[in-house]
């Protein structure tokens, strides 16, 4: 696979990430929802950038998870383009540069969309608000995707969890997210051809 086709396919991800996000961001308040179908909706979620809304503790865990990210994305670009030079597997170098992307994607979000736009707490947000509701690189990634296949109470027969609640899957997400879990998916799924023994 050529740079160029690596490149187009991150430019793609990244302009499909952005503008869902930019979208939901300006046209739902925070926590909203529009049911598609029983098992899948758009829920307007924001976060600090870890799964399921987890975060790193303490005044500097946000500063800190945004300039590790940027770290690690600058090493998968450097191993993208290190796997191109050497003429690595097609599916390879189609995962690095899905996960390049949506780590990419996410980034966006968090160092510039604290300042760029206000709270959606109870209103809809505005791009370029003279108001942000945050700082550079304590933006907050913005989520849509929930696919709820079955939510209710478990059987009180089961052990532990037994007659309580649970939703499969419950988790919110975004692009970018699909991207990496994507691309970590074809590293996985597709192992021996991803990297093949000569």
């Amino acid at each position: 696979m050529s740079l160029r086709k690596a490149y187009f396919l991150i430019f793609l991800v990244l302009i499909v990430d952005q503008l869902s996000k930019i979208y939901v961001k300006t046209n739902f308040v925070l926590g909203e929802e529009v049911v598609i179908a029983d098992w899948f909706r758009i829920h307007f979620i924001e976060n600090e950038g870890m799964a399921w809304g987890t975060k790193i503790p303490g005044e500097y865990g946000k500063l800190i998870l945004t300039v590790f990210r940027i770290f690690a994305v600058v090493g998968i670009g450097w191993w993208l383009s290190d796997s191109i030079k050497k003429r690595h597997s097609t599916y390879l170098v189609v995962a690095i540069a899905l996960i390049f992307a949506g780590a990419a994607g996410n980034i966006i979000d968090s160092v510039f969309y604290g300042v760029i736009f206000d709270d959606s707490t109870h209103n809809l947000a505005t791009i370029f608000s003279p108001a942000p509701y945050g700082t550079w690189f304590h933006g907050l990634v913005v989520d849509m995707f929930y696919f709820p296949i079955w939510e209710g109470n478990l059987p009180e027969w089961l052990p532990l969890f037994g007659g309580k609640h649970f939703a499969f899957f419950n988790a919110i997400f975004n692009v970018a997210d699909v991207a990496i879990s994507t691309g970590v998916g074809i590293l996985l799924v597709f192992n021996r051809r991803a990297f093949p023994k000569h």
